[in-house]
């Protein structure tokens, strides 16, 4: 039942063709699993004579420290006349361990609306404000470890893009990315120096395309490191901590004011990007290996790297969820953000008719009507 409503819509002949194709995919990727498993002893040989390989025993084992996820999304909302635009930021208390009491009754957010005229910049504009909020709310968590979905790198991509595409323009959304940026610059800084030992930030992208492992020992380009890392590792065992992949060129990252002050501010966060350290790390054998990129602070610091993963196997103990339990929690609620805007439409729509002085609502309906039929109705 579930495959005919995925496959209703489609043509018959289409879904054979995508059918057959998925076979073939099927039979390539068993040649390289193949290839892989054969390859696994020769591997993980080469990481133990390499000195990369690492067991968590072989640290302090610390009592489990208290944490929390933070997730954001963005949705656009495209109407007739206009944009309704959205985003928010949530942070989630971890599994609190039995000694401790918990820090929040409910997640932490953030929030940001406005309604825009149609400009195809607006959604890396408000993907800006998004990462704006989840570096405040991380950097204010009271929490031992702050775990961030995604990359340490992704805020200074995200962010100069928004800037870049912000200059000569002024609407809502640029004035609220203009307000907030210095204070992104602090968060962005402190997050990424860690100075405090009694404070962790961690990102753990799900996804990336860098290869530090595989180009420094020099693995076939199509090896993955964190699948081959799922494979390799035994529970509890990490890789040691490798410098991130440097881009081709420098570091950039836009100002949207003339201020000597955040151009200093700019400097130091690109500094401290180029020392960022990436760990593999195994907690559990029904876990996935997880890509941790983390400060050179926490990195060069054997018991802060103890209490990290001492966090992360608390936080993983649950067999079928394939993350931490604070980021999956707040990656779920998060997704929900774009399903929710139509709702967040019409009571706007609502809010309109309530004042509107005339008999007249047709203009109203068509103006806050989405741009395209809804529903598969004409109604």
């Amino acid at each position: 039942m579930e495959e005919q409503s995925v496959f209703s819509e489609l043509p018959e002949a289409l879904v054979e063709e995508m059918l057959e194709k998925s076979n073939q995919i099927g039979e390539e990727i068993l040649l390289m699993f193949k290839e892989l498993k054969e390859k696994k002893k020769e591997i993980r040989e080469q990481l133990q004579k390499s000195g990369m390989l690492k067991n968590d025993r072989e640290l302090e084992f610390p009592q489990p420290p208290t944490t929390c996820g933070v997730d954001g999304s963005y949705a656009i909302e495209k109407l007739m006349a206009m944009d309704l635009v959205g985003c928010a930021a949530v942070a989630v208390e971890g599994l609190t361990p039995p000694f401790e009491t918990r820090h929040w009754e409910a997640p932490k957010h953030l929030t940001f609306m406005a309604h825009e005229k149609r400009d195809d910049d607006t959604p890396s504009i408000v993907r800006g404000i998004m990462i704006q909020m989840e570096l405040e709310l991380a950097v204010n968590a009271p929490h031992d470890i702050v775990m961030l979905d995604g990359s340490f790198t992704t805020p200074i991509i995200y962010m100069n893009q928004a800037v870049t595409k912000a200059k000569e323009k002024n609407t809502d959304i640029i004035e609220e990315l203009i307000k907030r940026f210095e204070s992104f610059l602090m968060a962005y800084r402190t997050v990424l120096e860690a100075s405090k030992s009694d404070k962790i930030w961690v990102s753990l992208p799900k996804y990336t395309t860098r290869q530090e492992l595989g180009k420094s020992l020099g693995w076939a380009s199509h090896y993955d490191d964190r699948a081959l890392m799922t494979f390799i590792l035994s529970a509890g065992e990490y890789t040691t901590p490798i410098p991130l992949e440097k881009p081709i060129g420098k570091w950039h990252l836009a100002s949207p004011k003339d201020d000597q002050k955040l151009d200093r501010v700019i400097d130091e966060i690109t500094s401290l990007l180029e020392k960022i350290h990436v760990v593999y790390y195994k907690p559990h054998s029904w876990m996935p290996a997880l890509r941790l990129e983390i400060p050179s602070s926490v990195a060069t610091n054997k018991s802060r790297l103890s209490i990290l993963f001492q966090g992360l196997r608390y936080q993983c103990g649950t067999a079928g969820i394939m993350e931490p339990y604070p980021l999956f929690m707040a990656d779920r609620m998060v997704k929900h953000l774009g399903s929710a805007m139509p709702a967040f439409r019409q009571a706007s729509t609502r809010r309109i008719i309530e004042l509107y002085d005339e008999k007249d609502f047709s203009e109203i309906f068509f103006t806050m009507h989405g741009y395209r039929t809804e529903g598969g109705s004409l109604g």
